[in-house]
């Protein structure tokens, strides 16, 4: 995904969700490294993790655009638009988004796995990420206990 379609997807939710128009600019930022994003004050602009995008999907991306519109539009209301306020709460709960975005492996944060290994339950469809394979004849789901299996593998170039 490119920067101009990260702006047409956050200009497409904002006004899906929010009923307003997205008048700033959106980004990818290779620099961010422990947050999925982040909505810049003084420059109205929002700021994406790209690797939360390429890790977790799309869906994961929604939500950060969601959390981060939060922000965008109660900070141009002049309303309450930081995570401990009452206005931010409800507006992030009708909106769908997420208080807090999933952790990424611990192992790219620090930068230094090579790949990624994503297991998932065939039963209930619960991921698991790990940095070393796992025997799925040996474990199974924490969740519901159903069986697991290799999603995918995803090399970290460095």
């Amino acid at each position: 995904m490119t920067n101009e379609e990260l702006q047409g997807l956050v200009e497409g939710i904002s006004w899906e969700y929010f009923k307003r128009k997205f008048e700033h600019k959106a980004s990818f930022n290779p620099r961010l490294r422990t947050t999925g994003g982040r909505y810049l004050l003084s420059t109205h602009n929002i700021e994406i993790n790209k690797t939360y995008y390429e890790v977790m999907g799309l869906e994961e991306l929604i939500g950060i655009i969601k959390h981060e519109l939060c922000h965008y539009h109660l900070h141009l209301l002049n309303r309450g638009y930081q995570h401990k306020d009452a206005d931010f709460k409800i507006l992030l709960k009708s909106v769908g988004g997420p208080r807090f975005c999933s952790s990424l492996p611990i192992e790219m944060k620090k930068g230094k796995a090579k790949r990624v290994l994503i297991y998932s339950c065939v039963s209930c469809k619960q991921k698991y990420t790990r940095k070393k394979r796992m025997d799925i004849n040996k474990y199974v789901c924490g969740k519901c206990r159903g069986r697991l299996k290799l999603e995918e593998i995803i090399s970290i170039d460095k």
